[in-house]
């Protein structure tokens, strides 16, 4: 059994050792807390199925959590909208966000084992960030986790991660995830 006191997570690890000092001689930054690191990490899953059956939120928000390692949250419709057929706090999504060792264990996961299990992967797409330092990409099974069961699922759902860092710009961002091993196309 892993003593919670002293244990660290690999990438975070991997961080603190071998990225923070790379970022640092190539961006020339004077001081240690100018260096960019991860913020959080939301994972989102929305679920227009839900408005048919409700029990799929359900099932979506175990899932979620068993992906995160955290309770997701049920998310919720701001305003009604007849078209969809979606009434004002009906449930519509579920979403959770990671900070700290489990934001590390999930991107190590994510980076590690998920990716690699996608269908036909050739890299995640480097021009997905939004100006502002964060990453966004979207995965389009979310049974590529080992955490979920294959057979006990009842419907393959997509899911947004957003991975939010400290990062100015998106040249430093994107060093910072390389340096993770993000495995950009371009």
């Amino acid at each position: 059994m892993l003593d919670a006191a002293t244990y660290t997570p690999r990438l975070k690890a991997v961080y603190k050792d071998n990225v923070r000092p790379v970022l640092k001689e190539e961006f020339g930054y004077k001081n240690d807390m100018m260096i960019p690191k991860l913020d959080k990490i939301v994972l989102n899953m929305g679920i227009g199925e839900a408005v048919k059956d409700s029990k799929k939120i359900k099932s979506a928000q175990a899932d979620l959590s068993a992906i995160a390692g955290q309770k997701a949250v049920i998310t919720k419709a701001r305003n009604s909208i007849a078209g969809f057929r979606v009434r004002e706090e009906m449930p519509l999504g579920v979403k959770v966000t990671l900070r700290g060792d489990r934001m590390y264990e999930f991107l190590d996961r994510l980076i590690t084992i998920a990716l690699p299990r996608v269908r036909d992967f050739r890299g995640v797409k480097g021009s997905s960030f939004d100006g502002r330092g964060n990453y966004a990409m979207g995965i389009k099974e979310h049974i590529v986790f080992p955490e979920i069961n294959f057979d006990q699922i009842d419907e393959v759902w997509g899911m947004d991660v957003i991975i939010c860092t400290t990062a100015k710009t998106d040249a430093e961002a994107k060093a910072l995830l390389k340096a993770l091993n993000m495995p950009f196309t371009s």
